[in-house]
């Protein structure tokens, strides 16, 4: 949606549509004073709500002239935009946010018109500044801010919005029901597939993706990378990366999908308590490497005892199989269209625990679990399947990081219950969050 400067300062000429929103804004030092901060955030739902559509930050939807945005000010407006988009929209809103420059030509013309749309002085100019003054030949900034429309429908300050033209609307009731019931059915068929479109294809790494060729793989790379689903198109023909190839084969995969990481937090006793705080660490990266450093993390942060029975004997408090099926299912069988959580381990004293955003599959339920195989992300299980495990995690006792026999709960059970003689306890939370406890094996200090 308008790829180049030059079609989107045509359309600003245009002014506002369904599809675009134009803001001049006002500072009060180094901070953005107007527009408010609660309607930004209504405008910014409202057009995720309801389709793709792009905001211009320093252009007066009114004149449609360009104001600019200072350049010592770029920085902080994007920061307002980005904390907006995290911290005033439920759920999380996704943007992409690109700081542009336009400047007039050597002839003293610069794209689209001023607000009568006639020739000024000789040359045709898209605006003037806030002294009033032409900006021929003078640089002027802008912030440009691409909305997806989501597979979400979300909340802001003022409610929950959709775009009508050029404006919003308080969504009614029957509306928003609709609209509830359509991005739940959108979010469940092959999430793990559906494009993230904020994401160009440039972030995935093809050092990582070569890693699931086979011998039958075409040759072309773009043509492996759709087949594969690393890459798919949106609803306009774009290609972008899906939410498995982020996952897999993208270095920094938390920059578009920031809740995809493991928080890893250690305790000397039995309780959450930051004074008691042995350890910490997010664990970030594609999701084999998360799951290689998380292992990492339980194995230097547990107890081992010794005994001689006669030759020395190590007893650690948890079994590292155990430890490895359960990370490996936590997180590839979490629910990511819950941007805004994270995987979390905590070990404590006596325990260890693994909580996975998301609920289980409506087939199931947690007495099934040891006795079922239900795959969430079949995508995402597949990679992981082809992707050889590390020599450090040797006692894992796999090959690949996923094996789809329907083995991983069994053996988190019956090795966690041969050293500490307790059954690991799994618990759904408010529904939308799987724990599983680890009971540790009593060992000397």
């Amino acid at each position: 949606m308008f790829e180049t400067v030059e079609k989107l300062l045509k359309q600003i000429v245009m002014g506002e549509d369904s599809s675009l929103e134009l803001k001049e804004l006002r500072y009060k030092g180094n901070q953005v004073a107007e527009p408010n901060r609660n309607s930004m955030a209504d405008e910014l739902a409202a057009m995720a709500n309801t389709a793709d559509g792009v905001f211009v930050l320093g252009v007066d939807d009114k004149s449609r002239l360009v104001t600019g945005i200072p350049a010592d000010k770029l920085d902080s407006v994007e920061n307002w935009i980005r904390d907006i988009c995290y911290d005033s929209i439920t759920p999380q809103l996704f943007c992409r946010i690109k700081k542009i420059s336009v400047m007039a030509d050597d002839g003293g013309e610069q794209y689209g018109k001023g607000q009568s749309g006639t020739k000024q002085g000789g040359a045709e100019r898209y605006g003037e500044g806030q002294d009033g003054k032409g900006q021929d030949g003078k640089e002027q900034y802008l912030i440009r801010v691409d909305v997806p429309k989501s597979l979400f429908v979300h909340q802001s300050p003022g409610g929950y919005f959709e775009r009508i033209g050029s404006s919003k609307r308080q969504m009614p009731p029957d509306r928003l029901a609709r609209l509830f019931q359509q991005r739940s059915q959108a979010r469940m068929i092959y999430f793990d597939e559906q494009a993230v479109t904020n994401a160009p294809v440039s972030c995935l790494e093809k050092s990582l993706w070569e890693r699931f060729k086979t011998m039958y793989s075409p040759t072309n790379d773009e043509e492996f990378l759709l087949k594969s689903k690393i890459l798919t198109k949106d609803q306009d023909g774009n290609i972008c990366p899906t939410v498995s190839g982020i996952l897999m084969a993208c270095d920094n995969p938390q920059e578009y999908m920031p809740g995809a990481f493991i928080q890893a937090v250690a305790y000397r006793r039995g309780e959450r308590n930051a004074a008691y705080q042995l350890d910490a660490q997010d664990i970030t990266g594609p999701l084999d490497r998360q799951i290689k450093h998380a292992y990492a993390f339980v194995k230097r942060n547990m107890r081992v005892a010794a005994v001689k029975d006669p030759a020395r004997c190590d007893i650690p408090q948890y079994s590292m199989q155990a430890v490895f099926e359960a990370i490996v299912n936590a997180v590839a069988h979490r629910d990511y269209s819950i941007f805004a959580s994270k995987i979390r381990i905590h070990i404590f004293s006596e325990r260890l625990e693994i909580m996975s955003p998301g609920s289980i599959p409506n087939t199931m339920t947690i007495d099934s679990l040891p006795l079922r195989q239900v795959t969430r992300n079949e995508l995402l299980t597949t990679m992981l399947s082809r992707c050889q495990v590390d020599s450090s995690e040797a006692e894992s006792r796999r090959r690949y990081y996923l094996e789809r026999r329907g083995e991983g709960v069994p053996i988190i059970f019956n090795e966690s219950k041969k050293l500490s003689n307790r059954l690991p306890v799994y618990q759904l939370i408010d529904n939308s969050e799987l724990l599983l406890t680890i009971f540790a094996a009593e060992v000397a200090n």
